[in-house]
Formats: C-alpha cells, structure tokens, sequence
C-alpha cells in the first residue's frame, strides 16, 4: 500500500510540474524566437562576407574578426569603446550623483514640491528624438539660447556639436536634461520606505545629520542605487537617437559610439557581416561587466531595508 501511496504521489507531483512548465512555455517560445534565435543568427553572421552591395553571402571563419582585431577595424573599435565608455560613466555618474542630491532636496510632502518633482520626471516622457531636434537649436554655436545666456554673464560659449572637444558634453546636456528626474523619483520612493526607526534611534545616539546620511541613508539605499547603476550603465552604452539626431557620430567620430558604429556599418556602408562582428563583441562586453557588477553586488548591497 505504502508503495501505491508513493506511486501516486510521484505520478501527481510530474503532473503539477508539467503544468508549471505549461505556464512558461509561451514565455520560453518568445524569448527563444525573439532573443535566443536573432543571437545566433548573429553569431552566423559573423562568419560570412554579406555585403548588402554585392549581394554576396558564403562563409570565409573568422575573417571579419581578423578585421576587427588585426585590421582597419581596431582603430575604430577603439575610438568607438573609448567614447561609448567615456559617455557611459558620465551618465552613470549623473544619474545617481544629481538624482540622489534632487531626491534629498525634494524629499518633503507638500504641494509645492509635488510640482517640482513632476516638472523635473516630465522630460523622461518626451521622445529622444523629439528633444534632440529642441537641443540641436539650443546648443548652436551662433544663435542657441545657452550660449546667449552664458555671453550674458560674459562667458563665450562654444559650438557645441560641430566641435570635436564639446560635442560629447553637448549630448550629455540633453540626457542630463533627461534622466535626472526620473533617479531622483526613484531614490524618492526609495528614501520614504526607509523606516523612521532608523533615524530615531541614531539622533538619541548622538548622531548628527551627514552621519545619518552616510551611514543609514547611504548604505539602505544600495539595492535602489545598483538598480539604476545596471539600468543606466546598460541604457548608456545603447546609446543611439541622441546621437544620430544631434551629432550622426561626428565631428571626427568624437561622438561615434558602438551602436551608431554598428549602424553605420550595417545600413550605411552595407557590410552586414562586420556590424555583426561588432554586435557580437558589444554584447559581450555588456554580458560580461553586468555578470561582474551582480557579482560584486552580493556582498556590498545591503538588503535590511
């Protein structure tokens, strides 16, 4: 009998995971057809001569990699990760620096700063596209309206995106411009979910306000802030309209960065199977820093919060 017993309960408990895997399997098929199959039709790729012009298409192995690491490619691939990196940690170092200072200065429940705060989180709605067109004309060099307002105090303003030194920092304004208030509503939700106790208990101790700011506000906020780190880094490096709107990758390639690379190379000067090469590397890279960054987030996120 006890066997029957265990029989039963062995053929019930395939039944429920089978009914388990029933429930994924529509989530499986899209991640297979959507993701999982156009990563290895990229990897194919890789491995062939496409170019859209000749309409030529066999394989030649690692030919284009050769390309990219031993050829006419490497300088480009260089310049590309120096400005695709040099872009990130500005915007990375943007979005959590400002957006937590905002969310500080914002950080109180009244109607007045109800209206602050949506003023700022607004622009996170308004296109890329959109936006850039609007930055174009305020970052002229002769007629834009930021350079007016700084010859006001007798600044003289560059030309910001057809100079190679400023044409990165003139993207950088638009998504400043951008992301900030989105952080700071993030790190706002964040900060009213930390527990008065906390606080409380450190002001009978003695502890003045930047120590509590340091050492229970800080270290509370670590799950919210590797969220936005991993987002952003991530949004940062895919970095594509701003550029292509305001910029297309110049003055001298200072704002050409691997996307807008990879785009060129596909539609642009049609060598399909280089943008591939170039596509492979680039996920590579994010898979691999993103692995390093939760890797390291074990032990340095603290959860108690």
């Amino acid at each position: 009998m006890e066997g029957i017993k265990k029989r039963k309960k062995s053929k019930h408990k395939r039944i429920e995971e089978f009914k388990d895997f029933l429930t994924v399997l529509p989530a499986l098929i899209f991640f297979g057809v959507f993701i999982y199959y156009p990563l290895g039709e990229l990897f194919r790729i890789s491995f062939t001569n496409w170019n859209l012009i000749k309409d030529e298409f066999k394989y030649v192995g690692f030919r284009n990699y050769k390309w990219l690491f031993a050829g006419s490619g490497w300088d480009q691939l260089v310049n590309a990760l120096k400005v695709t990196f040099t872009y990130t940690i500005a915007e990375v170092f943007v979005t959590l620096v400002f957006g937590l200072l905002l969310a500080l200065l914002f950080n109180k429940m009244t109607k007045m700063y109800n209206s602050f705060r949506t003023i700022l989180f607004m622009p996170k709605y308004i296109g890329v596209s959109t936006a850039g067109i609007v930055f174009t004309w305020i970052l002229n060099g002769r007629y834009g309206i930021l350079n007016y307002l700084l010859g006001t105090v007798g600044i003289k303003g560059p030309d910001w995106l057809t100079n190679e030194k400023t044409a990165l920092a003139g993207v950088l304004i638009l998504t400043t411009w951008r992301v900030v208030g989105y952080a700071m509503l993030i790190y706002l939700s964040a900060m009213q979910g930390i527990a008065k106790d906390y606080y409380e208990a450190a002001s009978l101790d003695g502890a003045s306000k930047t120590q509590q700011f340091f050492k229970i506000t800080i270290p509370l906020l670590s799950p919210t802030t590797l969220f936005l780190f991993v987002t952003t880094f991530i949004a940062s490096m895919k970095v594509f309209q701003s550029i292509d709107v305001m910029t297309g990758g110049g003055p001298y390639k200072a704002t050409n960065v691997m996307v807008y690379w990879i785009y060129r190379l596909a539609f642009v000067e049609f060598r399909v199977d280089r943008a591939s090469v170039v596509a492979v590397l680039f996920f590579l890279i994010l898979l691999i820093i993103t692995a390093i960054t939760m890797r390291i987030s074990e032990n340095s996120v603290n959860y108690d919060g």
